[in-house]
């Protein structure tokens, strides 16, 4: 049974994450919520990745970072701020969480790491400045990291178009966005969190030991195709 440290395992994403794994891996999840599931293999600490000190934990196999940001604004009503606060939670809160726990996780059992990226940093977008630059840094962290932890650690990314998740919320609130985000997709629909959780799973099993360093984008066709 693997031990897996889960980065915001309480909402969206990292949720259906934590309830596809806790079944079959001991599970402790890190965030500022509790999750609302309870289960003999989850351990939770309360905690807010950008302020608090990350809790010391003895091993772990591998690590999923799921906080993200949904920060859409036109370039000229967007801060300085906002840049820092998307790098902040996308970028700064990894490298803490991996920086944290890189002694036990080179101890681990085929150790791994996954983290997010987004579509949004191969299809240019309107309004998606602020958090295509941090997420192109997650993807060059992925790149650099999984070139200097080779052979020991793998670690991927995955780069999800639009997630049926809280984070997405505005941009799925009526019916009109949604048919409209459904058919700008080439596979006419766009993701539910439990896809994406059952890519990161495989990141994370044995069936990708061969796989470091790639960043997979589950795009519903958005970025791959132009019908």
């Amino acid at each position: 049974m693997r031990k897996i440290i889960i980065i915001g395992g309480s909402r969206g994403i990292g949720n259906s994450l934590l309830t596809t794994l806790v079944e079959n891996h001991k599970i402790i999840n890190i965030s500022r919520v509790q999750p609302s599931l309870s289960h003999v293999n989850l351990t939770h600490y309360t905690c807010d990745i950008l302020i608090d000190e990350l809790p010391d934990i003895k091993e772990v196999d591998s690590i999923i970072y799921c906080p993200g940001s949904i920060n859409l604004k036109p370039i000229s009503r967007l801060k300085l701020d906002d840049f820092r606060n998307d790098f902040e939670i996308n970028v700064i809160g990894a490298v803490k969480t991996i920086q944290k726990y890189l002694p036990i996780l080179k101890k681990g059992n085929k150790p791994s790491v996954v983290l997010f990226s987004t579509v949004a940093t191969k299809l240019g977008m309107p309004y998606h400045a602020s958090v295509a630059a941090a997420k192109s840094a997650v993807e060059g962290l992925v790149k650099s990291l999984g070139a200097e932890l080779a052979p020991t650690i793998r670690i991927n990314a995955i780069a999800p178009t639009v997630t049926n998740t809280d984070l997405a919320s505005k941009l799925l609130r009526n019916e009109k966005m949604i048919d409209m985000i459904t058919e700008r997709h080439p596979l006419k629909k766009f993701l539910d969190p439990k896809e994406v959780a059952d890519m990161a799973e495989f990141l994370l099993s044995p069936k990708a030991s061969s796989i470091s360093g790639q960043v997979f984008k589950m795009d519903c066709g958005i970025v791959s195709f132009k019908i």
